[in-house]
């Protein structure tokens, strides 16, 4: 039987609690999910990918199911190294939608028929992005409501 694998792919530039919801929620539908940190040489990062990787290891520690890697260049390539066939994104808001389908639709031609799973953020974490957790932390602000408890943020 082929097993059910199924990439997490984003940054995670901190990981959130969003995120983690995300997976966690995705772990009963899959055998492995693979949080995957996507690297783009034309990015400006906040963190380091050690830490990002570090961090996620920590975060995911006791779920067996759950696997950390990192890649470079398309998604849907990637995907077809590792032999996934599910792509899991996270949908907050309108916006959010119409990004995911377009990306969704191509990686589903350039990945010869990968899925994608969008699930619909819960409403406690619909207002969290990495994106404005960096802005809090570039800020001096306290993010610690916004990310996991083993993620520690030195100011």
């Amino acid at each position: 039987m082929t097993k059910k694998i199924c990439i997490f792919p984003g940054s995670f530039d901190p990981i959130t609690t969003g995120h983690v919801d995300l997976v966690k929620r995705a772990l009963p539908l899959f055998d492995k999910i693979i949080v995957a940190v996507g690297i783009n040489t034309q990015k400006k990062y906040l963190f380091p990918i050690e830490q990002r990787m570090d961090w996620l290891k920590k975060v995911f520690a006791e779920d067996k199911k759950v696997q950390i890697d990192q890649y470079e260049g398309l998604t849907a390539h990637y995907c077809q190294k590792v032999g996934a066939h599910y792509i899991l994104r996270g949908c907050r808001h309108a916006a959010d939608f119409d990004y995911e389908k377009t990306i969704s639709q191509l990686n589903h031609i350039v990945g010869g028929g990968l899925e994608t799973l969008v699930l619909i953020a819960q409403p406690q974490y619909s207002h969290i992005s990495s994106t404005i957790v960096r802005e809090i932390i570039k800020g001096g602000g306290d993010a610690s409501p916004f990310i996991p408890a083993m993620v520690k943020i030195k100011q």
